[in-house]
């Protein structure tokens, strides 16, 4: 269980909060504190006060992989393959299972194609894969995900969050702004003016939102 207790950190005011193993969705309004939040659970920041606890250990103590918003800001190296095989380099793994996980991982992500191609020259959602690659390379306990979607097609979002699920990563934190992406989540947060407002299931969520002006109006439309 991750267990965030007396968080105040910029906008964020969390009395208590308690994140299960699964899927979570961190959805509301620009400015929310939905970033920061993610940015604490990924132990980027460390809170002004209070305590973020995964599992018992602290996020920095935690195997964490992390997908920004913005690609470039994840990516490191030149290209492709030296991209996703750096978290294998860093632990020092013989380079035959460095290039076997590499393969594996380009290819679960159907990009196999771009192995040696320079980053720079890659879309945006290329480089989301790329990066998402990098994060998984490890086998991380926790990968949290900064509204990555936005740059994939409904088609790609949902290849991604079947390769998350196939990989039975204990906690996947994401934001998002895609309503399919958050109803098919395994538990939701909603964030307003830096503090949760409502958590739990998405039905159950959605359903407390409904009247408010943050109800998605594609679920009203019935979509």
């Amino acid at each position: 269980m991750i267990e965030l207790s007396g968080i105040r950190h910029t906008i964020l005011d969390i009395r208590a909060l308690r994140i299960p193993p699964g899927i979570t969705s961190v959805i509301g309004p620009n400015g929310s504190g939905k970033t920061m939040l993610l940015k604490l659970l990924a132990g980027i920041f460390l809170p002004q006060s209070g305590t973020v606890s995964i599992d018992g250990v602290t996020p920095r103590m935690a195997e964490t992989g992390w997908v920004n918003e913005f690609p470039d800001r994840n990516i490191l190296f030149s290209t492709v393959i030296d991209e996703v095989a750096s978290s294998l380099r860093f632990r020092h793994m013989p380079c035959r299972e460095v290039e076997r996980t590499v393969d594996e991982l380009l290819d679960s992500m159907g990009i196999s194609s771009l192995r040696d191609r320079p980053v720079c020259d890659l879309s945006g959602g290329e480089k989301v894969l790329v990066a998402l690659a990098a994060a998984l390379g490890h086998s991380p306990r926790v990968l949290v995900l900064d509204e990555c979607d936005s740059h994939l097609d409904n088609i790609r979002a949902r290849q991604v969050e079947r390769i998350v699920r196939e990989r039975r990563i204990p906690y996947v934190i994401r934001c998002t702004q895609q309503v399919e992406s958050a109803i098919r989540s395994d538990h939701l947060i909603f964030l307003e003016n830096g503090r949760v407002a409502f958590e739990g299931l998405p039905g159950e969520v959605f359903a407390q939102l409904q009247g408010t002006p943050f109800y998605p109006l594609s679920l009203e439309c019935g979509i």
